[in-house]
């Protein structure tokens, strides 16, 4: 192996007598430079916005939700709630109350899943930093106010500044329905709105947030019963210490409660987050192996222009394998010089937009520069991505082409 990469090595920096080979092989390494460096820089990016996304649902959903594992609504008590709420690692509890409601605003109508939440979720979230329109509360004096998306006051045309109310309509519980008049058999709250928020545009399409005893009026339930309760913890936690505390936390409630924690919350999310990140790292990565054809092109030409010195290594007593070892390791050293000038330029260039922010965002958003995070997963993914891609592309000319040698050698002998 050492004999091989000392010749493959010596062959991709000698002179070639036909030029060409010297430009496509320079043209190859370019462009698995450029390939990789886009692999990092692009998913570095992709980090970026992830973590913006992430940042942004951290505001709304809690650290850790407490639910049924049937998914009915419960009363947060007893002694398990009690020690669990006395945990030392928490900062806040809250109790939040779900449903789906039909909402109309002059003649506009839509769905939203509406969140009913308590004082502690009003003066302790983070979600007054959303806030586009209006300001962040929940009540003025005793008169409830609902807090709507971007997307959903869009389409409602609803505005902080409007006196105009937005109706929010529950099927009533007592079971009685008029044909003639359906509108009178649902239960309705009026509710002017106090702020616009933004989340994603996912989010906002169907956010509603009210007071949760106002939600449970309309919903027709115990003013105690809830459909989970939020956990905050004090400091952020590690994943190890974070899954410690829910099989504590599970122990304290019994199977009938299960635990969720931010990425169980939203796990739709996350899943299509992952996907989309798999289809980028595999859209590239075929980029990448149209580049590296290149390197078949060379590796081609190389072997016909060496047919030469492979008669005289097997007059010398190498074998088969160490020649196609030498031509396999030179296709190889290509790519994976161009690999590794990329790795340099993508991680440089990355590092330099995370710290420094050089490349600024056109028009108004929550960041002035493109997002980056680099992480070395990442990176890792890139390198062994394209190392395979060119390892692959190095050992397809070689059996094709170095039979046709040898048996071109053997027939001149």
């Amino acid at each position: 192996m050492r004999l091989g990469f000392r010749i493959a090595w010596r062959y991709l920096f000698a002179h070639k007598s036909h030029n060409v080979i010297n430009v496509i092989s320079f043209i190859s390494a370019l462009g698995m430079a450029i390939g990789t460096a886009a692999l990092v820089l692009i998913l570095s990016i992709y980090n970026g916005f992830n973590g913006i996304i992430e940042d942004n649902l951290s505001d709304v959903d809690a650290d850790l939700l407490v639910r049924r594992a049937d998914g009915k609504r419960f009363v947060p008590s007893g002694e398990g709630f009690d020690a669990l709420f006395d945990s030392p690692q928490l900062a806040s509890v809250s109790s939040v109350l779900t449903g789906n409601v039909f909402l109309m605003h002059e003649g506009k109508q839509a769905i939203a899943k509406a969140k009913g939440v308590d004082f502690v979720f009003e003066e302790e979230s983070d979600i007054s930093r959303h806030v586009i329109a209006g300001e962040w509360s929940l009540h003025q004096g005793d008169m409830p106010l609902a807090a709507v998306g971007t997307e959903l006051a869009n389409k409602l045309g609803v505005n902080p500044r409007f006196i105009s109310r937005l109706n929010v309509y529950y099927p009533s519980t007592d079971g009685n329905f008029s044909v003639a008049n359906p509108l009178a058999s649902l239960k309705r709250e009026s509710l002017r709105v106090g702020s616009v928020l933004s989340i994603n545009a996912e989010i906002d399409a169907g956010l509603l947030i009210l007071p949760i005893e106002t939600l449970s009026k309309l919903l027709g339930t115990d003013e105690e019963e809830v459909s989970g309760v939020e956990l905050r913890f004090k400091e952020e936690l590690s994943g190890r210490e974070q899954k410690r505390f829910i099989r504590s936390a599970t122990a304290m409630l019994g199977p009938s409660f299960k635990i969720l924690d931010r990425y169980q919350q939203n796990s739709a999310l996350y899943k299509m987050m992952r996907y989309e990140k798999a289809a980028i790292w595999l859209i590239l990565i075929f980029i990448v192996l149209i580049v590296a054809l290149n390197i078949f092109a060379s590796l081609s030409m190389l072997i016909i222009e060496k047919k030469d010195d492979i008669a005289t290594l097997r007059a010398m007593g190498a074998d088969d394998g160490l020649i196609k070892k030498i031509f396999v390791l030179e296709g190889w050293l290509v790519s994976l010089l161009g690999m590794l000038a990329g790795l340099l330029i993508g991680v440089a260039l990355a590092l330099a937009q995370q710290h420094f922010g050089i490349i600024k965002m056109p028009g108004s958003f929550l960041v002035s520069a493109y997002p980056v995070v680099l992480k070395l997963g990442d990176v890792l993914l890139a390198a062994a991505g394209v190392a395979a891609i060119g390892l692959l592309v190095a050992l397809a000319p070689v059996s094709g082409r170095f039979s046709f040698i040898s048996q071109d050698s053997v027939s001149r002998r």
